[in-house]
């Protein structure tokens, strides 16, 4: 039966299901940003040419991720346009959690998820299977460009109602001469430094106005962490510059 897994459970059977893969490799996560540990475990799986194929949902990709997928033979990338499931498998297990991939062993994020093998729950590991297999199917594989490593189709207007009810929105501006540097909690681009206004103008574009949807950067320090536009900076520079700047929690 499944097995429910804490934050550090997840991060445990993660990277357990990955390197006990023989065949087949999924994994669903809205964030193509893996971290370090992970993608030496892909590297070794790229060893034995199993079938790895990664979707997620989220079209911006960083140079320094499309370089290293590419020298990876094995993984086949896919883009599923609004996908917020994190859900990973292999021929013999799945774990369904809200860990992303770039939230991996991040010891401050709380996570959860369930555990579930092939061998002692046949039926639920295979509505697993199907469900990625039918997101496998509404999604677009992608070929790696370095030259070209953002979607160039342009972002849908909000429709009348969907803008009326949608937070408000401001865009970030670039850092001018003489004016504190932030950098875009998604893509860590420098901006000017206003936590009120965490996005660089591509991203803000890209934002699908979820105010508590996680992010990868601090605003302030531009480490990694699971900002949100609400909460756009890690604690520590948080704290340091609390009566400095204004917040968008006040």
């Amino acid at each position: 039966m499944a097995k429910f897994l804490d934050t550090t459970g997840v991060s445990y059977h993660l990277q357990k299901l990955i390197n006990k893969a023989n065949e087949k490799l999924i994994l669903v996560s809205p964030y193509l940003k893996i971290n370090e540990r992970l993608k030496s475990a892909l590297l070794d799986r790229d060893v034995f040419k199993i079938d790895i194929r990664i979707i997620y949902g989220k079209n911006e990709l960083q140079p320094s991720e499309a370089e290293w997928i590419r020298s990876v033979k094995s993984v086949r990338l896919s883009y599923c346009k609004n996908l917020h499931a994190k859900c990973y498998l292999n021929e013999h297990e799945a774990i369904v959690t809200s860990m992303n991939l770039y939230e991996f062993s991040q010891v401050n994020n709380t996570e959860m998820g369930i555990h579930v093998t092939k061998t002692e729950d046949p039926a639920l590991y295979q509505e697993i299977w199907d469900e990625v297999q039918r997101v496998l199917r509404m999604s677009e594989e992608v070929q790696i460009s370095i030259e070209r490593v953002k979607p160039e189709t342009p972002t849908e207007a909000l429709a009348p109602a969907a803008a009326a009810s949608a937070p408000a929105r401001t865009r970030a501006e670039q850092p001018t001469p003489g004016q504190p540097t932030g950098y875009c909690i998604r893509c860590q681009e420098p901006i000017q430094l206003r936590p009120t206004h965490p996005f660089c103008r591509a991203c803000f574009d890209d934002w699908d106005g979820d105010e508590e949807e996680p992010e990868m950067h601090c605003h302030v320090c531009g480490n990694e962490h699971s900002a949100t536009k609400l909460k756009p900076s890690c604690y520590p520079c948080f704290k340091a510059n609390r009566n400095r700047l204004d917040w968008p929690m006040g």
